[in-house]
């Protein structure tokens, strides 16, 4: 590492000057990366649902609907509307009560279940299906024209409208969410640096390090809205830690070396073998991610995963390169450190110790029931502002006409018509379904006049259709059961159906997830327990770094409990690795500090004292610019599923520093006899 460290200071105007040109292709590849506003489509792709899916998209070309709904239109203009809808690009069928009841056929005629799912109180509903699958863009630029068409955008449903306005929603946040966490982190590095330039050079080299992240991203071909929206934040929280400790490794050298270059070389190398070990624990955090079986979390892994690389890379070239530059300038513009030295703290950390231990006791226990129990949502514009248009169209389709989750059941086009008629009696019967529409629900109007669309939306040479309407909310458990017992119900008459919709697909993510937290969790402590094995040379210590910020996550996840505060699936999933991955770098910091100050002093308290003195500041700077970086993003988000995670992250940076500071050292002190017998290199100690 020396040489390359020697290499960095002398070629640093040219390092500079490459780092600066790489942005060039990094903006190309950013702009050409595409965002996916869909979650389902992380879904696991061999599922049953998954298939019904690509087989509505394929055989009936219905990758995807959407409900218009008309209001004080007459029969006419309705037909007009379709029209132009039906010539918009992308769209499938449109069809409406008027298509089945023209000249020929009075309104009368249909039955009333139907009758009330299509027109009522002068409000007509428009059925508009999709060639392609929801987040397409040929299918969102569908639904940008219908609403343009329409002139309201409220009156729009569907899941494209959603992804449509969380799309939009998203684009018009993420410029204030960078914004929000620069203005922060300014704030705290500016107090906590001895330099009114160093935040500065500080912030532009992680900016650097995020437009490489974001440009590299075009090799992964897509990366979701959730991704790019937590990325730069979340990468500004985690590695602002890596220049501060260069930077001030540089000042101390600075002291002792006068040749700046070799002051430099000697700090790059200090900070890469001090830095290394907590990388590496914070993008195992990230990677653990990789391991969901909602592919979601791969996305946000990769991509964070590479944000430290980036980052690490970042601080030792470009930073250092920075610094040399314009070093006059930046001691002109020294200042006072408004960092308090924390010697209450710290006395209350060594001489109240036993109290930090009963502390740990008695929250421990209603930390963990909070954890386990805290309310989580699966309905994905629940997420979004009530104002949106999709969201105001749902709501309009459930309370005037009791349309809440329709939902497609696939079967084989030879089932005949008698068992068809005993499978849609059986389904008419169970509880929460109000709507049962088969080929041959229409029995008193003769087929060869019903239109084409209709035929179409229902039946082809493969497969016929049963539309259904369930009463229960998108993501509840009692749709989840009633899926269930649907599925069992037509696979007793076509051991190949297939229920399809937003609500089976829905019933699959809830599956799925519960799966992943599970799993996520499990992997990404046995995989930062291992390096940290391996980075420290010691059993005992990663048990307790571990058991140490696994209690923060506790806290953190009960406060959502105890306030009542219901998360987003997702926030509760990722979160804990996250705060895991993040924040263990405290607890390795103290940790080897203490070893190191233990190994020259006999009295383990005095070793702790010097210790902490030299980390305490450290580790408040640290979790403060990630506090900084995600609590503004957290105040402003509209979109819950962001802001969620951003409050978890910021109160959580908090939580694992207080948590640090007060009880590992409690913890270091009580089991000092075992960190000496289970660490190498410790038995003189």
């Amino acid at each position: 590492m020396e040489k390359i460290s020697n290499f960095i200071t002398k070629k640093y105007k040219l390092i500079a000057i490459i780092c600066f040109l790489l942005l060039i292709p990094s903006f190309i590849g950013y702009a050409k990366t595409k965002i996916n506003y869909d979650i389902l489509v992380y879904l696991p792709q061999d599922i049953e649902t998954v298939k019904g899916q690509n087989i509505l998209t394929e055989n009936f070309k219905t990758g995807s609907y959407s409900f218009v709904i008309t209001d004080n239109m007459k029969s006419n203009e309705v037909l007009k509307l379709e029209d132009k809808i039906r010539n918009i690009q992308g769209v499938s069928e449109v069809i409406s009560i008027y298509d089945i009841t023209d000249i020929s056929i009075p309104i009368e005629m249909l039955p009333d279940n139907v009758k009330e799912k299509t027109i009522k109180d002068n409000s007509t509903i428009i059925i508009v299906t999709f060639k392609d699958g929801t987040s397409s863009q040929t299918t969102i630029e569908a639904v940008k024209n219908i609403r343009n068409i329409t002139n309201h955008p409220e009156k729009i449903s569907g899941m494209t409208a959603m992804v449509l306005d969380t799309m939009e929603l998203s684009e018009q946040e993420i410029f204030m969410y960078i914004t929000i966490a620069v203005i922060f982190c300014l704030l705290v590095l500016t107090l906590s640096t001895e330099s009114y330039l160093i935040p500065i050079f500080l912030l532009t080299n992680i900016g650097v390090a995020i437009i490489y992240n974001l440009g590299s991203n075009i090799f992964l071909g897509q990366i979701s809205y959730i991704t790019k929206a937590i990325t730069a934040v979340l990468q500004l929280g985690v590695t602002t830690d890596f220049s501060i400790f260069l930077y001030q490794k540089y000042e101390q050298n600075k002291q002792i070396i006068k040749d700046k270059q070799k002051a430099m070389s000697q700090a790059i190398t200090e900070t890469f073998k001090s830095v290394v070990g907590s990388s590496l624990t914070t993008i195992a955090g990230f990677l653990a991610l990789c391991f969901m079986n909602l592919t979601l979390g791969k996305d946000i892994g990769i991509v964070m995963a590479k944000g430290v690389l980036f980052g690490l890379i970042c601080v030792l070239t470009l930073f250092p390169s920075l610094l040399l530059l314009f070093d006059k300038l930046i001691e002109k513009t020294k200042h006072k450190n408004y960092i308090p030295k924390f010697k209450h703290i710290i006395n209350f950390s060594i001489n109240k110790k036993w109290l930090a231990i009963i502390l740990f006791i008695l929250l421990l226990i209603p930390a963990l029931y909070g954890n386990h129990n805290v309310e989580v949502y699966y309905k994905l514009d629940k997420s979004l502002p009530e104002y949106l248009g999709s969201s105001k169209a749902n709501k309009e389709l459930k309370e005037k006409f009791n349309i809440v989750s329709p939902e497609m059941i696939l079967l084989n086009k030879n089932i005949k018509k008698d068992k068809i008629d005993k499978l849609t009696d059986e389904l008419k019967n169970t509880k929460g379904i109000d709507l049962v529409l088969a080929p041959n629900s229409l029995t008193n109007i003769p087929s060869d006049i019903l239109p084409e669309s209709l035929k179409s939306m229902t039946s082809n040479d493969k497969y016929q259709l049963i539309i259904i309407n369930s009463t229960y909310e998108i993501a509840s458990k009692e749709l989840n059961k009633q899926v269930i017992q649907v599925d069992k119900i037509v696979k007793k008459y076509d051991k190949k159906a297939i229920v399809a919709g937003e609500g089976p697909l829905m019933k699959d993510l809830t599956l799925t997830a519960d799966h992943d937290f599970k799993m996520v969790n499990y992997t990404s402590i046995a995989v930062i327990f291992i390096i940290m094995m391996i980075v420290l040379k010691s059993i005992g210590l990663p048990f307790i770094l571990i058991c140490t910020i696994e209690f923060a996550i506790f806290i953190n996840m009960a406060c959502s409990y105890y306030t009542n505060v219901e998360l987003p699936f997702i926030a509760s999933i990722v979160v804990g690795t996250i705060q895991l991955g993040a924040t263990i770098d405290y607890a390795i910091l103290m940790s080897t500090k203490y070893l190191t100050e233990r190994q020259n002093e006999k009295d383990k308290t005095k070793a702790m004292k010097k210790t902490l003195e030299n980390v305490v500041p450290s580790i408040f700077v640290s979790a403060l610019c990630f506090f900084a970086a995600t609590f503004g993003v957290s105040v402003y988000s509209k979109i819950d599923m962001i802001g969620a995670i951003c409050t978890l992250l910021s109160r959580g940076a908090i939580i694992s520093m207080l948590v640090v500071i007060l009880l590992l050292p409690a913890f270091l002190l009580l089991f000092d006899k075992l960190i000496i017998k289970t660490t190498k290199g410790m038995k003189e100690a």
